[in-house]
């Protein structure tokens, strides 16, 4: 049996380059590769109970690399040829207490 791989994806963090005239924060994307990630597909529980939380539909499930340092919070991902949206907040754990090279999961929804 062979290793488990993940696969490239695209993350664009927000960098806050301004206000806006309401002194709101504007931010800009700037595209990252990240390597390594795991991609599967959201339960129907984890979909409803997204849903009832947030109102927005989770499709897949990240698992994000130990070693990595982005901010995930709300960025857009792109993955599968398509773009999608990071939504909720981190599962995470122990890195010494975790095998493997995952410690966070987060879930995105479809962004059109």
């Amino acid at each position: 049996m062979g290793k488990i791989k993940g696969i490239s994806i695209t993350l664009y963090e927000k960098t806050e380059i301004g206000r806006d005239e309401f002194n709101h924060p504007v931010y800009k994307e700037m595209p990252v590769n990240v390597e390594n990630v795991l991609v599967a597909p959201a339960s129907v529980s984890e979909i409803l109970n997204t849903q009832n939380l947030t109102g927005k539909k989770a499709v897949y499930n990240m698992a994000i690399p130990k070693e990595d340092e982005h901010n995930w919070k709300d960025c857009r991902v792109d993955f599968f040829g398509a773009s999608w949206r990071v939504i909720g907040f981190p599962q995470q754990g122990l890195n010494d207490n975790i095998p493997g090279d995952w410690n966070q999961k987060w879930m995105v929804e479809q962004y059109e």
